[in-house]
């Protein structure tokens, strides 16, 4: 099965390649209570690596779905060999906007530079990386280095207009070496620069607090990935609502004050349009 890097280098195609087990539920009355009061997200968005076979059979009818859902915001992992023009229109069409991508670093600052400049085509925010290989993280001297490599990244969104984030799986969350290397990622990177989108979900399966994340890094975190994790020691992935994480607790927290957007994921749901809508309906009750 092609990991999330490999499934967004292979449908962008040639546009893409040339231009390129804490916070469970502690009563029922937490959910949907005060989220707003924190959490800066007043919509309910979607990873669209979550859709991608539907994206791969019919984009336009997708998108159209999602809509019809009650989605007003995308998050793109990939551009399925559409222009940014032609995706943009196609959000358009549906009172859809696109706050984020998920994009590759590449090999040259050319590689990056038309990264950046197909994401703001498209209307996006932030240019988000979403994974390390493994031969990039083998030790907190490696995270080093790619902290470096993303704030140069970073510069170059900035001066375009965007804003440059990275999101989390559950090694950044392991101990390595004495130290979170998730934590080494955000000490050594520019606050100025370079922001987080943090996966609740990868930061519970590593055995992370998403609370403690938040509040020991105010302002870092702006985007969220929302999907639940069933009960310890499992904790597979399921959809919001059917799983044992707090997420009205976790977004009504004062450390979620820095949240602009929340994006329901799943990476291989059963039944997607019935996950899709699930998360959907679980999340809009949280933050309206």
């Amino acid at each position: 099965m092609l990991d999330r890097r490999s499934f967004i280098g292979l449908v962008g195609g040639t546009l893409l390649a040339e231009r390129l087990n804490p916070l469970l539920r502690t009563a029922d009355a937490t959910r949907g209570v005060g989220a707003s009061s924190a959490a800066k997200a007043s919509r309910v968005g979607i990873q669209l690596y979550t859709v991608r076979g539907e994206m791969q059979k019919s984009l336009p009818d997708t998108l159209k779905r999602l809509a019809l859902i009650g989605y007003r915001e995308v998050e793109f992992a990939g551009y399925f060999d559409r222009t940014p023009a032609e995706l943009r229109s196609l959000l358009e069409l549906n009172h859809l906007t696109a706050p984020s991508t998920h994009v590759q670093l590449g090999n040259t600052p050319d590689d990056w530079k038309r990264t950046v400049a197909d994401a703001k085509a498209l209307g996006c925010s932030y240019c988000t990386v979403p994974f390390l290989d493994a031969k990039e993280r083998q030790s907190l001297d490696d995270y080093r280095r790619v902290a470096k490599r993303f704030n140069e990244a970073a510069a170059v969104a900035k001066q375009n207009g965007l804003r440059f984030a990275y999101h989390n799986h559950d090694f950044e969350i392991r101990p390595m070496q004495g130290r979170v290397p998730l934590e080494v990622l955000l000490a050594e990177t520019d606050p100025s620069l370079v922001s987080f989108e943090m996966d609740i979900y990868w930061v519970v399966k590593g055995g992370g607090d998403p609370m403690a994340l938040l509040s020991a890094h105010p302002g870092r975190f702006r985007l969220v990935h929302a999907k639940d994790a069933t009960a310890a020691p499992a904790l597979e992935m399921t959809d919001v609502g059917r799983g044992t994480i707090d997420f009205a607790r976790i977004l009504a927290s004062p450390g979620a004050r820095s949240i602009e957007h929340v994006f329901v994921e799943h990476d291989n749901p059963s039944h997607v349009w019935d996950s899709v809508t699930a998360s959907y309906q679980s999340l809009s009750r949280i933050i309206g």
